[in-house]
């Protein structure tokens, strides 16, 4: 079965984030992100649920290309959303981590974060 809907997850790899750091970071992109689809698309959020909710975590390699693909994926008006940390832990405060977009179909996903690789 093709999946036609996705929520993709950037990090940035140029800030220190222990893993946990960073699983929660992609978490919190996750959730903003599902509930602005709430709020905006409700048809794209119960067909990516019935698919089995896919989402794939890429990266990026600073502060630039994370609110670059932010940008885009605003300009497309797709479902999207920025952490910005509290500081309370690891970051100073105010530092931007991580973007969530989607779910949203995995073609328009595709045209913004087709050419980043996979976290690691």
């Amino acid at each position: 079965m093709k999946l036609k809907y996705k929520q993709v997850i950037v990090l940035r790899t140029d800030i220190e984030m222990s893993c946990g750091k960073a699983i929660a970071q992609a978490a919190h992109a996750s959730l903003m992100a599902a509930e602005e689809c709430r709020k905006t698309r409700l048809c794209w959020l119960k067909e990516w649920w019935k698919e089995g909710q896919k989402k794939v975590v890429l990266k990026v390699e600073n502060e630039g290309e994370l609110k670059e693909i932010y940008e885009k994926a605003k300009e497309m008006n797709l479902p999207c959303a920025m952490v910005v940390d509290m500081g309370l832990t690891e970051l100073p405060p105010g530092t931007r981590t991580a973007v969530a977009i989607g779910p949203a179909p995995e073609e328009l996903i595709n045209k913004i974060t087709g050419n980043l690789r996979l976290y690691k």
